[in-house]
């Protein structure tokens, strides 16, 4: 397990350099869109790309090539996987063009959907329709740097894929910055940034892809039968894992559209919050998901799956835990320190913090989904999870129509956890009905350890922060160095207590179930 985690560090630390690269990004949008209705443009017409990036680029696409990719790898020579390979990018990429057209010439429908009371406000609707038509190729390329990716992840390297989204940040920044010589345009420089860096995600992991050994010509056509029927396995795994992976976004999607319908300002605030919540989910659950999904693949017929798939959940207990009660107890903290700065208002660091606290509350269940969901992908099922998503959606949506009216923008983000809870316990039910794992002993003194570890930190982090009054006034260097100290303190409580409580890190990283 420590090769294992080693490669879960490696990604988690790319990984990590791409979401500071983000949190720069969202930096620099509060300071220039602030949480003013030009920022629900821009946040309404990327939110499409935005969520067909994450379904490809953070494990629905790596979930249906990755095992039948390196069943390939195992049983066929290494040409016949390259006609595999060409004959995937032929026809994914040809379906990924006509779908791109398909969502320019329904523009307005889909931003009628996500947002139906911009309908409303005819200018805010008409710049949000244009914007969106700017940014849907984006798609072609993000979802063909997932196909790269996952070839990538195949072969064992996990650095330079999980470093891609960089690119991403960096022009946005670009872009946000160059449009404060004309605000008017300021939208659609922030889209042609989000184009551009499509086509440079792709040019950056092409040499590797090349050093691999798999740089190939697409295909339409077969070259042989083995190439044939891997591609079929692929799509016919594809669909369902799209919409098995999909629960999250779609509950996302859900919340911005009932977000419409509230006072300007709240589609931001939960843009602002979510983005805080990504950053733990991208920096370990992303990174862990990635590295263990080839591993379980390969594991398919072993003892070993079970004990993969359990020391990955015990991992995402003890990191996810302390982070969720972080983002809360220091919702207001971050958000002062992060975002106040520029245009963004004091009542707007209020609603945003509380719309992450409230986010926070489906952090450790997301994370699980992934791993969960990782489980059932490796075993070549995508039907379960998809199954599964669909109630999960449901279930946001009611609880999102129950809590927006009276909780408003808050009541939204409060649902996405509850979903988030009920799709982690199905998946977990799905995967011991089909006696493809069972939790190892040792569950229970863990999961008090590592629960009153986290109260013990949460009470600490509470009991010393400043008042939020005064994180209003602090000079921003100064908020940065109290959020610094806050952050290493509350961790260093942290592992003191596990320490105290007799739990053993080390040994956790040598055996899956201790």
């Amino acid at each position: 397990m420590f090769s294992l985690l080693k490669s879960v560090s490696v990604t988690a630390g790319m990984t990590g350099l791409s979401r500071i690269a983000g949190l720069a990004r969202d930096i620099v949008f509060a300071n220039v869109l602030g949480d003013r209705a030009v920022a629900d443009v821009f946040f309404v017409a990327f939110r499409l790309p935005n969520m067909f990036r994450r379904w490809s680029a953070e494990g629905a696409f790596s979930a249906a090539f990755v095992p039948v990719f390196n069943q390939f790898r195992g049983q066929y020579t290494h040409m016949q996987t390259q006609h595999l390979l060409a004959l995937v990018l032929g026809r994914f990429g040809l379906a990924l063009l006509l779908l791109c057209a398909l969502c320019v010439l329904g523009a307005e429908w889909l931003v009628s959907l996500i947002a139906p009371n911009f309908r409303n406000h005819p200018l805010q609707f008409a710049e949000t329709v244009a914007l969106a038509r700017l940014t849907f190729p984006y798609l072609f390329c993000v979802s063909l740097v997932a196909l790269v990716a996952a070839v990538l992840n195949s072969c064992g390297r996990f650095g330079l894929p999980a470093a891609a989204p960089i690119v991403l940040n960096l022009c946005l920044i670009a872009g946000a910055l160059g449009a404060l010589q004309a605000f008017a345009e300021m939208p659609y420089a922030l889209g042609a940034g989000v184009l551009i860096a499509g086509v440079l995600q792709v040019l950056m992991l092409l040499p590797a892809l090349h050093r691999a050994g798999f740089l190939v010509r697409p295909r339409l056509r077969a070259p042989d039968g083995e190439a044939a029927s891997g591609c079929r396995r692929v799509l016919q795994l594809l669909g369902p894992g799209i919409l098995g992976q999909s629960a999250g976004q779609i509950n996302l999607l859900v919340g911005t559209a009932l977000a419409s319908f509230l006072v300007t300002g709240s589609i931001a605030w939960l843009n602002y919050s979510e983005r805080l919540l990504q950053f733990p989910i991208g920096v370990f659950g992303v990174a862990l998901v990635t590295v263990i999904l080839p591993e379980l693949a390969r594991r398919r017929d072993t003892p070993l799956f079970a004990d993969t798939l359990d020391w990955a959940l015990r991992w995402v207990l003890l990191i996810c835990l302390p982070a969720t009660l972080g983002l809360a107890v220091l919702a207001f903290p971050l958000i002062a320190t992060i975002y106040f700065h520029g245009h963004f208002s004091e009542r707007g660091v209020a609603m945003t913090a509380a719309a992450l606290a409230a986010y926070a509350f489906g952090l450790l269940p997301i994370v699980w989904v992934k791993v969960l969901s990782a489980g059932l992908f490796a075993d070549q099922n995508t039907r379960t999870p998809m199954r599964i998503a669909f109630i999960a959606v449901a279930v946001n949506v009611a609880v999102s129509l129950a809590l927006f009216v009276p909780l408003k923008h808050i009541g939204l983000a409060l649902a996405l956890g509850v979903a988030g809870w009920v799709n982690a316990g199905l998946l977990l039910a799905a995967l011991y009905r089909r006696r493809l794992f069972r939790l190892k002993p040792g569950w229970g003194p863990l999961l008090a350890r590592t629960i009153a570890a986290g109260l013990i930190m949460a009470v600490g982090l509470g009991a010393v922060q400043p008042a939020p009054e005064r994180w209003l006034i602090m000079p921003v260097i100064e908020r940065c160095g109290h959020l610094m100290w806050l952050i290493a303190g509350g961790a260093a409580v942290y592992f003191a207590a596990l320490r105290l409580f007799g739990l053993s890190l080390r040994a956790l990283m040598r055996r899956p179930a201790e």
